[in-house]
């Protein structure tokens, strides 16, 4: 009999089981806003040109007013994400320079706070002590903690207006280009747009299914009805405007 043999022959038929489950990210990180941003875009453009088309204009005005769609609706998705993540950044930033500043005039008082927050989630009052001490002795670390803690934050990953602006810009772009793109390759009629659209509205909606608990398939049909809702709306009512105007 080999050394291997023994030690097969000894090793216990039974291995414990190791629970090293991992979760999905519930933020959506950059997937989220992404396909959102796309699908803004597909159903704001699919919808204006649509609403157009059903008013019985000319193939060129439709092209003009998609790329006209686009082009608005991508500038100000980018103008307004910049403002807007520009603006929690400031918010932030002064709020850890008061932190900051409690922390350096008064070290003790913060690391009491600390310590009375660890014992309000049920560690030991001497051992919470030690704890808040230990993390106290590095300012940045201190700071940074009680970020997480107070403003539930974190210091180093502070998200970037400019960043937020271009990818909102480009994820608009992208979905509001489909329902341009059949008439920029020679398409004369509405549905190949239509057609198109829609397919990328299922397409965005299977996709978000990787961040929720939804189905692929019912997250896309949903996203699809939405869409295709939007636009049936708007292609009756550019009718309906065209005959009045008309």
């Amino acid at each position: 009999m080999s050394v291997i043999d023994v030690m097969d022959a000894s090793a216990p038929t039974h291995v414990a089981h190791r629970d090293n489950h991992t979760h999905r990210d519930v933020n959506g990180g950059w997937l989220r806003p992404a396909v959102f941003g796309a699908m803004d875009g597909l159903v704001s453009n699919l919808a204006l040109m649509t609403g157009v088309a059903g008013g019985s204009v000319s193939q060129q005005t439709i092209i003009i007013t998609g790329l006209a769609g686009l082009a608005a609706g991508a500038f100000s998705m980018a103008a307004g994400e910049y403002t807007s993540v520009a603006s929690q950044r400031e918010l932030v930033e002064a709020e850890l320079a008061i932190e900051r500043r409690e922390l350096r005039k008064h070290p003790k008082d913060e690391q009491d706070e600390l310590a009375a927050l660890y014992e309000s989630r049920g560690v030991e009052p001497k051992l919470a002590r030690e704890v808040a001490a230990q993390l106290s002795k590095d300012p940045e670390q201190a700071l940074e903690i009680h970020a997480r803690e107070e403003l539930g934050i974190d210091p180093s990953d502070l998200p970037s207006p400019l960043v937020a602006a271009a990818s909102s810009f480009g994820s608009f772009a992208l979905g509001a280009l489909l329902p341009v793109l059949p008439y920029l390759l020679g398409a004369s009629a509405l549905w190949p747009a239509v057609v198109l659209a829609l397919l990328g509205l299922f397409g965005c909606g299977a996709v978000v299914a990787r961040v929720t608990a939804r189905s692929w398939w019912y997250s896309g049909l949903r996203q699809l009805a939405l869409g295709g809702a939007a636009a049936g709306v708007t292609y009756v009512l550019g009718a309906l405007f065209g005959t009045a105007v008309g």
